[in-house]
């Protein structure tokens, strides 16, 4: 099928990208095998070394189960803050009155464009000034601090294009009926706005588990991340072994999680088509960019 955007490749393009296709996987097997050769070379995949992790259920039960008990907390209460303080931010940038688009304005594009790793660090040294947390807990504390403040902000520039996104007659309806921009808001806009917004929304999500891994790296947050120092110290696993345990894990979570919001996607799409409900005019990345 030919389209304005794309037409159909002839047998010479896909006998081209064919060939390119094959040349990927042939080099990516051989930079694979030059990655184990060199690790083999340096006695990095040594049974001894990766042992540990098959045969001690103590790695697991003292060390990464309970990490990653750590991490899904400071996920889990980062999201639940991060959402819908960014959905109140996305909403504000949309206000009729022009001294709330400004401030919320400021403060998503300040919050944006700071590190978040920056925001943790800064949210740490404020609460040994200012606080009596104890030094157990504070950590966490600063991590969920930085990832709130970070997300919320990225968070509401994705609710404001997903609204943005909507095709304007559902407003003028809306309006038609004599609802308030408050109620178009609440019962049009933003029901209709989350399957478009949804996969961004993921993604974000998904960047939120993973920047949990600074806190346990640079903050001593006793998280997964933090695994790697504990576990080759007390059994002499390689951290290469551990950090390439860590890294799985943290791809099987955050596979649930992409897993999951793909399954409830498809659901509010279904759901979507069955009312005749508008999914979205345009994609968000197109009308975030404007």
């Amino acid at each position: 099928m030919t389209s304005v955007l794309y037409d159909t490749p002839g047998p010479r393009a896909k006998r081209r990208n064919l060939l390119m296709a094959v040349g990927f996987v042939i080099l990516l097997a051989l930079g694979a095998w030059w990655v184990l050769a060199k690790m083999d070379e340096k006695h990095q995949l040594d049974a001894d070394k990766w042992s540990p992790f098959v045969t001690d259920a103590n790695v697991w039960t003292t060390f990464l189960l309970p990490g990653l008990g750590e991490t899904l907390k400071a996920a889990a209460i980062s999201i639940i803050i991060a959402l819908p303080l960014g959905a109140l931010l996305g909403i504000g940038r949309m206000s009729d009155h022009a001294w709330v688009r400004a401030a919320v304005g400021a403060w998503v594009e300040f919050f944006r464009a700071i590190p978040v790793l920056m925001l943790m660090v800064f949210g740490n040294a404020l609460f040994i000034r200012f606080t009596d947390i104890g030094s157990e807990i504070r950590p966490l504390y600063a991590v969920v601090t930085g990832l709130v403040l970070y997300n919320a902000s990225v968070i509401a520039e994705v609710v404001r294009a997903g609204i943005l996104s909507l095709p304007s007659g559902q407003t003028d309806a809306a309006k038609a009926l004599g609802m308030r921009k408050g109620q178009n808001m609440v019962y049009v806009l933003l029901p209709q706005a989350v399957t478009a917004m949804l996969p961004a929304l993921v993604s974000q999500l998904v960047v939120i588990v993973k920047d949990t891994a600074l806190g346990g790296a640079l903050l001593s947050v006793q998280d997964l991340m933090s695994a790697y120092r504990t576990i080759p110290a007390n059994y002499g696993a390689n951290t290469i072994a551990t950090l390439t345990v860590i890294a799985l894990i943290f791809i099987a979570v955050n596979f649930a999680l992409t897993s999951v919001a793909s399954w409830l996607e498809r659901r509010l799409r279904q759901s979507k088509k069955s009312t005749g409900a508008v999914v979205a005019a345009a994609p968000i990345e197109e009308v975030a960019a404007e």
